[in-house]
């Protein structure tokens, strides 16, 4: 049985995004005869295929092969496709695969040495007996772990996979192609060496023990993809426990990010924190992160929907500690109506939820130059093109739509900021400036209704991020003792 995201995904496929699409490789052995490329082109084309690239990778008098790479809407038009070319006389079907996977196949990371080993001297230095002084020292003057070994450069991704992408409970092993991509993130925006750790089991009390017993290799602890509520008890013991950062990226990623677009949204709708009316549908880990930034950004009427209808203060029906705090602390008014209802006159929508759950007719009865994020994937709450003329600014979480928000421009400066100044945890108001600086990576004479967050791909944002980081951990005395830095 197909879940509702398989359904929305075969129903939307993403057409307007090459790179992000079903990728087929398809390498033909033809025969090398006039017409024989022209009719397998032909027949490709009879069939929809768009076809991105075709090179040659062999070549003799009697046969060519040819590598087609073509860009498929979903898994059984690249099956119809081979089939229909491997009837044609004359060719052989050598290879067809998934682009996405070949790029997967035996893992996406790997460690490497920043030191060679040639000769027995070198071997001697960085092993036995060498080593053994190194290893000494640290026993002897423990805060020298942070100089004299990858620690202060290292941080573990932890998981169980139970809440990954939007595929749900799949298991530490599914988990492991996203972690690794995490992994990937870390080191190509920041340099950081990261690692997934996946663990198997439930449990918030193994998975509080076990991060705690891996802590010593680790100058920082990223949480990644575990389901609410148990990511909030995990996240706050592990801070309480632990003498490194602990930061739980579905929540607070998603935040500064959010935060960071909505500063950007102000400058160009010309309105204050204090004074908007904001409703999110959503208040899992993500939905009840943002709100908390925005308020202690300013704003001050935060109006939260979960499946059961609002959230307000005495509600009894599918609560849990997060959502009772959420209650105590939004709501102001106790609205207990329908999202639609409070939509009106509402300023900002955030959507933490899923596929095609707000109507254009609700948007339309929101203030003036309403604010619409619809952050669903891969599909939002409502479509960007429904909202049209409704709404000033418009985001979701893809990237194939502007103003895509993405933890990306968030996680990496972040950590590399906490890391260089030996920040003792990630603390509100170190995401405060880490989404300024997100927000000012874009000069505000070029900001616009499509453009209110900077590309991933801005190398600038991860060095501002990390600056700002950095001086907050330091003005706020949030960091080791100047002793805990040793160069020995």
């Amino acid at each position: 049985m197909m879940t509702d995201v398989e359904r929305n995904v075969k129903h939307y496929p993403d057409r307007t995004n090459p790179g992000a699409g079903y990728q087929l490789l398809l390498r033909l052995r033809m025969r090398n005869q006039a017409g024989m490329h022209g009719k397998v082109a032909t027949l490709l084309g009879e069939h929809n295929a768009n076809i991105l690239d075709i090179d040659i990778a062999d070549v003799n008098p009697d046969v060519i092969v040819r590598d087609f790479i073509i860009l498929c809407e979903d898994e059984s038009q690249a099956q119809e496709l081979v089939r229909a070319v491997a009837e044609v006389d004359g060719v052989e079907v050598q290879h067809a695969s998934d682009r996405t996977f070949q790029l997967h196949r035996r893992g996406k990371i790997r460690v490497e040495n920043k030191v060679h080993i040639r000769t027995n001297a070198e071997l001697a230095h960085v092993y036995t007996p060498g080593v053994g002084r190194v290893s000494m020292k640290i026993h002897e003057i423990p805060d020298a772990v942070w100089s004299l070994t990858i620690k202060p450069n290292a941080v573990a991704i932890v998981t169980d996979g139970t809440a990954v992408l939007g595929l749900g409970d799949i298991g530490p092993h599914a988990a492991m192609p996203v972690m690794e991509g995490k992994s990937m993130l870390f080191k190509a925006f920041a340099d950081i060496d990261a690692w997934p750790i996946c663990l198997d089991t439930k449990d918030p009390e193994k998975i509080i023990e076990i991060t705690k017993a891996i802590s010593p290799g680790f100058g920082g602890i990223l949480l990644e993809d575990i389901s609410a509520p148990r990511c909030f008890e995990i996240e706050d013991r592990l801070r309480a426990e632990l003498d490194i950062p602990v930061f739980h990226d579905d929540q607070h990623g998603t935040a500064v990010v959010v935060l960071a677009a909505l500063m950007n949204s102000l400058k160009i709708v010309q309105k204050r924190p204090e004074d908007l009316k904001v409703c999110v549908l959503g208040v899992g880990a993500s939905g009840v992160a943002c709100s908390k930034i925005m308020m202690n950004f300013g704003v001050k009427n935060v109006i939260g929907f979960d499946r059961q209808g609002a959230v307000f203060k005495g509600r009894v029906e599918h609560m849990n500690s997060m959502k009772e705090w959420f209650a105590d602390h939004t709501n102001p008014e106790g609205f207990d109506g329908t999202i639609e209802e409070a939509l009106r006159d509402a300023d900002m929508f955030l959507g933490l939820s899923g596929p095609n759950l707000i109507k254009p007719e609700w948007i339309s009865h929101m203030a003036k130059d309403a604010i619409v994020f619809a952050l669903a994937n891969p599909v939002p709450e409502i479509m960007p093109h429904e909202v049209e003329g409704l709404a000033r600014v418009i985001a979701t979480g893809r990237s194939d739509f502007p103003n895509q928000i993405n933890n990306v421009l968030c996680f990496p400066g972040l950590f590399r900021g906490t890391l260089d100044s030996g920040a003792l945890q990630i603390t509100e108001e170190m995401k405060i400036v880490a989404a300024r600086a997100i927000s000012e990576a874009i000069p505000t004479a070029q900001l616009s209704e499509e453009y209110i967050l900077p590309s991933v791909f801005n190398e600038e944002v991860a060095i501002r991020v990390a600056e700002a980081v950095a001086a907050e951990a330091v003005r706020s005395g949030n960091i080791r003792h100047k002793g805990s830095r040793i160069f020995i």
